[in-house]
């Protein structure tokens, strides 16, 4: 086993705290959760209490000012755990990086704080029914009358979409000028014409709200913006890496723990008088699984160094986070399979793996946008 030298002591006891806490606050409670279809208010408040909301949130904003391995530390153990609900990592590691870069100080001052401690919960709004991948192509827009913006339009697929108070959305503040004509506002909980469509249901992730979001001439003060009017795509662009890494992170903290249940299975588990561990079959599944979660394993390690010294390309993100969906699905199916009849239950860990991280495929961009990303790299056509 290579050891793994980007933790330090401190990390060490961190993660024992997340284990005590997830064992405790959230698996106790999930299996409610998914037939409630999203989580509880009050987890998100003991979550920011034991200080484990927006890790990189600046001290003067009411953060600890902790380094990348914090969150990475939480987002293996959700991961290990197989807990889908809580959105923790959308809340602190995508939607609070965005005020923390673009975010005015008045902006930073009335969100920062509360997003810490649970209060408020963040949604990042990009995809729409006909605009996924391709952003360039949202409809909805954002125009201005005044001293206000007007928007208008439709969201899908918003994680933390039912809870959220909130919600950063991407707009067409110039329509006709394509991705130079998107923007970035804040839109808060409770603001008129601003409404949420149904919790969306879907194959996997069931304790995890996901909602389509309406908005209906929704009314803002032109300080909502984040950011400079007509930068929203270039801060979306800029921002995808870490959330890719994200993806990859989960995703090779998942094949690992897949990988240890199936071996403790396969060794207790008894077919024609031996145990499945015993077939060759098995310990080549295994074996390859093995190697491919460890040389996988050394990248993303890798990919985590390169983002805590501000160096991560787009590049090296797609590929960690094609290569460890990729690897992780089939990695998952394999393992179910030797799990036989039992795996396909949800009572076993792996069958609620297998469903729930299907997604981590098409999340952050498709493997087809990975590999087009990746293949413009090498070829020159950026």
């Amino acid at each position: 086993m290579i050891q793994r030298t980007l933790f330090s002591e401190e990390h060490n006891v961190f993660r024992n705290s997340v284990r005590h806490f997830i064992d405790k606050e959230i698996v106790p409670y999930h299996d409610q959760w998914e037939k409630d279809g999203q989580v509880s208010r009050e987890i998100w408040l003991a979550a920011g209490e034991q200080g484990y909301l927006g890790c990189s949130v600046p001290e003067k904003y009411g953060g600890p000012g902790a380094d990348f391995l914090y969150a990475t530390v939480l987002l293996e153990e959700m991961a290990i755990h197989g807990v889908t609900g809580p959105g923790f990592h959308l809340h602190s590691e995508i939607v609070i990086p965005y005020i923390i870069r673009y975010g005015s100080e008045e902006q930073k001052q009335t969100w920062l704080p509360k997003m810490v401690s649970g209060e408020c919960i963040g949604a990042l709004a990009m995809t729409e029914p006909g605009a996924g991948s391709d952003l360039q192509n949202i409809k909805t827009t954002a125009v201005r009358d005044d001293n206000e913006l007007v928007i208008h339009g439709q969201k899908a697929f918003i994680t933390n979409g039912q809870m959220a108070d909130l919600v950063i959305v991407a707009c067409k503040t110039t329509p006709s000028e394509g991705a130079r004509g998107i923007s970035l506002v804040l839109v808060e909980r409770g603001r008129e014409g601003f409404k949420r469509g149904r919790n969306l249901e879907k194959i996997g992730w069931h304790a995890q709200d996901t909602s389509e979001l309406f908005f209906d001439q929704v009314r803002l003060p032109i300080k909502n913006l984040l950011g400079d009017e007509g930068k929203g795509f270039i801060q979306l662009v800029e921002n995808l890496p870490q959330e890719r890494l994200i993806v990859a992170i989960r995703a090779i903290a998942t094949i690992e723990a897949a990988l240890k249940w199936t071996i403790n299975y396969t060794n207790a588990r008894e077919a024609f008088g031996k145990t499945l561990a015993e077939f060759q079959n098995t310990r080549f599944k295994l074996a390859e699984i093995k190697a491919e979660a460890t040389v996988q394993r050394v990248f993303v390690d890798k990919c985590i160094e390169l983002l805590l010294a501000d160096q991560l390309t787009a590049e090296d993100a797609a590929i960690a986070k094609l290569r460890t969906t990729e690897t992780m699905c089939q990695a998952l199916d394999d393992c179910l399979q030797l799990f036989g009849g039992y795996g396909y239950m949800r009572e076993y860990p792996i069958g609620r793996a297998w469903a729930d991280n299907r997604f981590a495929r098409i999340a952050g961009g498709s493997s087809e946008i990975m590999k087009e990303i990746i293949g413009r790299h090498i070829t020159g056509r950026r």
